[in-house]
């Protein structure tokens, strides 16, 4: 009997060794120039190209699926249901750090995490389940590649899960496409079973695409002096999530791309992927505080519309809510041509321009809460709303995103909310198909409802 039980026990240990060994890739540490060069077109300027020094790492050939957290966590809060292998999302960041802990803890591993509120606190010898950096993930997205994207071609909706219809460059290119190196694809408008396409060089799925995936880092210009196994800053607002997902534009799946959120927050586009090895630097402590507004809080609705659509919801809005209501509008108006204005929003996105405000919010200390509505061009904000935001101080107040879109939802605007308003709370989200039809009423009920307004 103790013999039987010893063999069962050696099989049972070479079984677990050989499903980890399945499900993690050993990444050989090294150096790589991490963000993007100035050439490449839609970067940001907050990717500035320097050479960064990574050790060796475990991280996961796919990411967390839905039947992986329902096992340990005993939920699914996915948007996307009815398919274990489907990934996992609608995860905060806390979320994810608790998903860390909770399958160290299961496997006998040290937890890497200490979780007290906002306050987490990583100890970077621990051997348990992780988070990967955002210098690491960069590293094992690029698998040693220096274009846009790991694919060393303008990445094809046949090659990873992203809003197929508009590839990169097709901002600039979408009257005339002849010039394009990837044509329009498909648009599938949700995610899809975990490596469902090739993987690239070092054998991982899925880096573009399919699901953002939230990395340990907090969200900060990168500090180009430390170079060698970078972790962020230990404090700030926001935490770090890259890739792109089943919603974003190409532009926003290149491998120096880099998405901001509120480590509270959730989304039905953000998931993440699980690492392991100790760092060894001993331990990394960050908070990322958000003050709450005030019980009796004042209300503005400041909106930039035209075609009229975000017009009607923050009218809706304001009917529902008696709040004081503001229109952002540039001294020089946009063409009131279809075409002519898809050029004019691409032109002014690509130059990150900021337009001239027509008029100005009195008194706008006085208010605690801003819904701020837009309608979702090239995949973000118009930039109107990008001068709204840099014109007044939004520390302390909450910002209620309200967009209008043609099927891309949000797609990248939460982030560039949150980068441009770094000291304010940002809340979840109401997004609305084109005028949102009779559905209107009722789900402007329910997003006030969910914020407590």
């Amino acid at each position: 009997m103790k013999i039987f039980i010893l063999v069962l026990s050696l099989l049972t240990l070479i079984t677990s060794s050989a499903q980890a060994e399945e499900q993690f890739v050993l990444i050989k540490g090294g150096s790589f120039k991490m963000g993007s060069p100035e050439s490449e077109n839609w970067r940001g300027n907050d990717e500035p190209q320097h050479e960064v020094t990574v050790g060796d790492f475990y991280i996961s050939r796919y990411e967390v699926t839905q039947g992986e957290y329902k096992n340990l966590m005993n939920q699914n809060p996915s948007n996307f249901q009815g398919d274990n292998d489907l990934p996992v999302e609608n995860i905060s960041w806390l979320d994810a750090v608790k998903f860390c802990n909770a399958k160290s803890e299961k496997e006998n591993l040290t937890p890497v995490y200490k979780i007290e509120g906002n306050r987490v606190t990583w100890n970077t010898n621990a051997d348990g389940y992780r988070l990967p950096t955002e210098a690491e993930w960069e590293y094992a997205c690029r698998a040693g590649t220096t274009t846009p994207f790991n694919t060393e071609n303008s990445i094809s909706a046949s090659e990873a899960n992203y809003y197929g219809h508009y590839p990169y460059e097709i901002e600039e290119n979408y009257f005339s496409q002849g010039k394009l190196t990837t044509k329009p694809g498909i648009y599938r408008g949700e995610t899809l079973t975990v490596g469902s396409f090739k993987p690239n060089k070092f054998g991982l799925y899925d880096m573009h695409g399919n699901v953002a995936e939230w990395c340990w880092d907090i969200y900060a210009p990168y500090d180009l002096n430390t170079v060698v196994n970078p972790v962020g800053p230990s404090e700030g607002t926001r935490r770090v999530n890259r890739g792109g997902a089943w919603n974003d534009f190409a532009k926003n799946l290149r491998s120096a791309y880099r998405a901001a959120t509120p480590q509270e927050n959730s989304s039905f586009n953000l998931g993440f992927r699980l690492a392991r090895g100790a760092i060894k630097i001993g331990t990394v402590s960050t908070i990322a505080e958000q003050k709450n507004s005030k019980g009796n809080s004042k209300i503005l609705i400041a909106y930039f519309s035209w075609s009229g659509n975000t017009q009607g919801i923050a009218e809706e809005i304001r009917k529902q809510t008696g709040a004081d209501i503001f229109e952002i509008e540039p001294e020089k108006p946009y063409s009131e041509n279809y075409n002519t204005v898809l050029r004019e929003a691409q032109r002014d996105q690509h130059r990150q321009a900021r337009p001239k405000l027509k008029n100005h919010v009195k008194n706008f200390e006085q208010y605690d809460i801003i819904m701020l509505g837009y309608p979702n061009w090239w995949a973000s904000i118009p930039m109107p709303i990008a001068s709204f935001l840099e014109e007044y101080n939004f520390s302390g107040k909450k910002i209620m995103p309200f967009c209008s879109h043609g099927g891309g939802r949000f797609g990248q605007s939460l982030t560039a909310i949150a980068k441009l308003a770094p000291s304010a709370l940002i809340t979840k989200g109401l997004s609305v198909h084109y005028s949102g039809g009779s559905q209107l009423v009722n789900d402007i009920k329910k997003f006030l409802a969910e914020n407590n307004i």
